[in-house]
């Protein structure tokens, strides 16, 4: 994948509301974004979940949006579902697009957005999909790309769970990350907004993000959250969005200092050494996992015994507890564990 780089800093910061309400709203947001944000944002077309919410003010918002670029000198960008959509924002000179979570999970909306673009080579965003779908946010990217969109960039966005988290999407953090080394050209903007769901947990998922190396913020921002008709819990005011920009630790990537350089290669060969060791006594176990699986074939006994699992569980949890190590980490280890410990087994007895 060819890609050119266009985010020549860090963090890249776009920022303003979830949805454009008004000619008024918008420019004064991004008067007062001015100086802080790189990027002007707002949602012209907000595709809801469910109807009768409030989706966009439609092509209509581009003329504010225009405005916003000539009277602040900002770069702008919008949300784009189809090739309509291109369309109107090319002819209107949006800067920039990003094509939202709902529209990466279908590949069929995803290249009818490609084929508009042909020929236009303009920053494009794709978030990642609702669910954790590493193949269809690549995707996205690949069809994108050949049809010969370079200026590409994720944006993390978190993902829906079914279970009761204190964020309003499951981050997985883990999963940007492969997307990286997938494509290690592609730069990576976080979505604290929408991860958080909550104004109060904004600052804390952008330090994360940035710990974590990417390279900018997308940040929703409103000139009054609590009346905003799309997404109010999590819009932050342009002055909070200044404050949390002041307050991020911006840390390096390099080590350049070569005694610390030197400390830092100590500790991690600690690392590899004890990575080794538990790649060693987990063949131990596999072997052992084997011995049992040839005696259950030969004494006809079930592979899964659901009283054997409670117990491991249960033990190694408290193990954990003990140690103060994270139960639920170990809990998804021991059940990654179980899950090849069984289909060794079912290769057995086949």
């Amino acid at each position: 994948m060819e890609l050119k780089k266009f985010i020549d800093k860090k963090p890249y910061v776009i920022a303003g509301p979830c949805s454009a309400e008004s000619e008024e709203q918008i420019l004064q947001i991004a008067k007062e974004l001015k100086g802080t944000a790189d990027v002007f944002r707002a949602g012209v077309w907000k595709p809801r979940t469910k109807p009768n919410s409030f989706e966009g003010i439609g092509k209509d918002a581009l003329k504010w949006m225009q405005q916003a670029q000539l009277q602040t000198g900002m770069k702008v960008a919008t949300e784009v579902a189809t090739a309509k959509h291109v369309e109107l924002c090319l002819d209107a000179g949006i800067d920039m697009l990003w094509i939202g979570a709902r529209t990466t999970v279908n590949p069929f909306y995803v290249q009818e957005i490609a084929e508009a673009l042909k020929g236009v080579d303009i920053p494009v965003f794709v978030k990642n999909p609702i669910h954790p779908e590493i193949g269809l946010w690549l995707g996205a990217f690949e069809r994108l790309n050949k049809s010969g969109i370079t200026q590409l960039s994720a944006i993390h966005r978190g993902f829906y769970s079914y279970e009761k988290l204190a964020f309003r999407n499951d981050p997985k953090w883990e999963l940007p990350i492969k997307l990286r080394e997938e494509v290690r050209d592609l730069s990576i903007i976080c979505d604290p907004s929408h991860i958080s769901g909550n104004a109060s947990l904004i600052e804390d998922v952008s330090q994360t993000a940035m710990d974590l190396n990417m390279d900018g913020l997308m940040i929703e921002t409103h000139n009054n959250p609590s009346k905003a008709l799309s997404d109010a819990n999590q819009q932050i005011l342009p002055i909070d969005l200044e404050n949390i920009l002041n307050n991020l630790i911006l840390r390096d990537a390099k080590l350049r200092d070569e005694a610390f350089k030197k400390e830092l290669f100590a500790y991690r060969n600690q690392i590899d050494i004890l990575d080794t060791k538990i790649i060693d006594l987990l063949n131990e176990r596999k072997n052992i996992v084997e011995e049992i699986g040839h005696f259950k074939n030969k004494n006809k006994l079930t592979i899964f015994q659901i009283e054997r699992w409670f117990d491991i569980l249960k033990n190694r949890k408290e193990n954990a507890k003990t140690l103060g190590i994270d139960e639920q980490m170990i809990a998804e280890l021991f059940e990654l564990i179980h899950k090849y410990s069984i289909l060794t087994q079912t290769k057995i007895m086949r």
